[in-house]
């Protein structure tokens, strides 16, 4: 619950007027007093000591403290002018939200090492663990859409339907593994079956997010194919081929342990681009772990869900809960002036 002034304006006139009133109340009080202590007969003591000794009049203490209470209660009314009111604020949110389904290959080349190259080879993360990172943060700003995720490598199978619960998508993310769907890479298959996840969507966009690290050399459907049908159904495709130009590394198992070898992955660009741009995506190219991440941020800002945020107030007014403390102290005033503290000329 909050508590606001619906007339704080009035603050430049009313605290003013408050502080010349009582500045002005306590000083007549002071004159006053002062008047009436050079008008008064003047008594001879022998000495002040019994004077001293007798205790403060419990009447003019309390005569005090009517004052105070006159005080307040103008404070109290002079606040109440304010208009004090007590709401809460509710927001209705209006999206258009974007259906998103991630393409991810996990083929055998994923395990590549080239990717996180500024750490030691020992230490350094395959393709498919640096992807899984990105995609992670990706996903986190994304808080409005649907996001689905179809894993692809000699076949293409939906990991994760789309679903606005990101904390679920994470956790798949977190369960990928190098080969699950096969070594070899089935690109055509991978982007039929993401855009056969979008096919019955009713987003005002549809996009997929398609990113391997070779050349499609699995599956029945051509990626050319799919991405025809994608076009036909208005779905938009971003393709990312991810991998270092020229050999790259890899850790196998040998008669002498573990040993880092060197291989040539070649990137499939111009079937990426065609499928990009049949589609009216964009092709990426990403050799390293900072550019992908540059890649999903460029992709999250061409793609923003469109959020039309209305407020409302329910408000209450609560002056009353100064007026009638107000009143009450003017009346107790009233009620102690006109009994044991009343003044005798």
């Amino acid at each position: 619950m909050t508590v606001f002034f619906a007339d704080t304006w009035l603050g430049w006139f009313l605290v003013p007027l408050f502080v010349l009133w009582a500045g002005a109340f306590v000083g007549l009080r002071l004159v006053a007093a002062r008047r009436q202590l050079r008008t008064t007969a003047a008594l001879r003591f022998p000495t002040l000591e019994a004077l001293k000794k007798l205790a403060p009049s419990k009447t003019l203490l309390l005569r005090r403290l009517t004052e105070a209470m006159r005080l307040l209660a103008v404070a109290l009314m002079l606040v109440a002018m304010a208009r004090p009111q007590t709401g809460r604020t509710q927001s209705r949110v209006v999206t258009e939200g974007i259906d998103i389904m991630l393409a991810i290959d996990t083929s055998g080349t994923m395990r590549a090492l080239d990717l996180d190259a500024l750490r030691p080879i020992q230490l350094r993360r395959n393709r498919l663990q640096v992807v899984t990172a990105v995609v992670e943060d990706f996903v986190k700003k994304r808080d409005n859409d649907q996001i689905g995720m179809v894993v692809f490598g000699d076949e293409a199978f939906t990991q994760c339907p789309l679903t606005l619960d990101h904390g679920i998508l994470a956790t798949f993310l977190d369960r990928l593994e190098v080969g699950m769907a096969g070594d070899r890479t089935a690109i055509g298959s991978a982007l039929g079956r993401a855009v056969q996840r979008l096919e019955k969507s009713k987003a005002k966009s549809k996009i997929i997010v398609l990113l391997t690290d070779g050349r499609s050399n699995a599956g029945t459907l051509t990626p050319v194919k799919a991405a025809e049908v994608a076009k036909t159904l208005g779905i938009k495709v971003y393709t990312i081929g991810a991998g270092t130009r020229g050999q790259a590394p890899f850790i196998q198992d040998t008669i002498f342990g573990k040993q880092v070898v060197y291989d040539n992955v070649p990137i499939d660009e111009e079937t990426l681009q065609q499928i990009a741009k049949t589609t009216g995506g964009q092709y990426y190219r990403a050799e390293d772990a900072s550019a992908l991440a540059d890649i999903y941020d460029q992709i999250d800002k061409l793609e923003r869900t469109e959020i039309e945020m209305t407020q409302y107030m329910e408000y209450n007014e609560r002056f009353a809960w100064l007026v009638i403390p107000a009143l009450g102290l003017l009346f107790l005033e009233i009620l102690l002036l006109g009994t044991r503290l009343r003044k005798i000329p």
